[in-house]
C-alpha cells in the first residue's frame, strides 16, 4: 500500500485528489481560476467539503469562466445562496465576480493567469522536502506577496494561508512529504 501525506484520509474522493491533482503543476487559466475560487470557499472548512461540492460549483459557475462571472450581479448570485450544492456563505459568494474581474485584469496585464502565477516561481515549482506534516508551513513570504497583490487587485478570500494552500494545490509549491509516494514522482516536475 502506497504511503500518502498525513493529511490524506481514506475517503476515496480525497485519496483520488491527493494522488492525481494535489501538487501537480497546472497551466490552464480556467483551472487556475477554479482553484482560486474553491480555495476561498474552503476558508474555515475542510477541503473534503469543497471537493464534494466541486462538480456543483462547476455547473453553477458557468464552468468557472471569469469573463462570464465578472459580469454577475445580485440577480445571478442570489440563487447561489439557496443552492445546497454550494457553500452558501454570502461573502464567499459575493467574492466570485470580484475575483473574476481581478483575474481578467491579470490576464490583460500579464497575458494569462498562468504567466502571472508561474512568474512568481520563475516558471518552476518550488520543491520542498519536508519529512513530516508538522514541517509544512501554512504561509510563506511568497504567499504573503501573492495575497497582498491579489487583495490590491480587489480579490477577497485570498489571505496568505489561502494563497499558500492554493499554491500547493496548483503545483506552484510541491509539498508532498518525503515519505509520500507522490513526492518522488513530482519532485522532478
Amino acid at each position: 500500500m502506497a504511503r500518502r501525506c498525513g493529511w490524506c484520509t481514506d475517503d476515496p474522493l480525497y485519496r483520488d485528489y491527493h494522488d492525481r491533482e494535489w501538487g501537480v503543476p497546472v497551466h490552464d487559466d480556467r483551472t487556475l481560476f477554479e482553484f482560486l475560487i474553491l480555495e476561498g470557499a474552503q476558508a474555515g472548512l475542510s477541503w473534503l467539503t469543497v471537493l464534494r461540492k466541486r462538480e456543483n460549483y462547476r455547473h453553477a459557475l458557468a464552468g468557472f469562466d471569469p469573463a462570464v462571472l465578472a459580469e454577475w450581479g445580485p440577480e445571478q448570485l442570489a440563487p447561489l445562496l439557496e443552492d445546497p450544492g454550494l457553500i452558501r456563505n454570502r461573502l464567499k459568494i459575493q467574492s466570485i465576480p470580484r475575483n473574476a474581474a481581478a483575474v481578467l485584469e491579470i490576464q490583460a496585464q500579464h497575458g494569462s493567469l498562468n504567466d502571472y502565477l508561474w512568474a512568481l516561481v520563475d516558471g518552476r515549482p518550488v520543491v520542498n522536502r519536508f519529512a513530516s506534516l508538522a514541517e509544512v508551513p501554512t504561509r510563506t513570504p511568497l504567499s504573503d506577496h501573492l495575497a497582498r497583490d491579489l487583495k490590491r487587485r480587489g480579490c477577497n478570500f485570498v489571505g496568505s494561508t489561502i494563497c499558500y494552500a492554493y499554491m500547493q494545490a496548483v503545483g506552484l509549491v510541491m509539498d508532498h512529504t518525503t515519505d509520500c509516494f507522490r513526492h518522488a514522482e513530482l519532485a522532478g516536475s
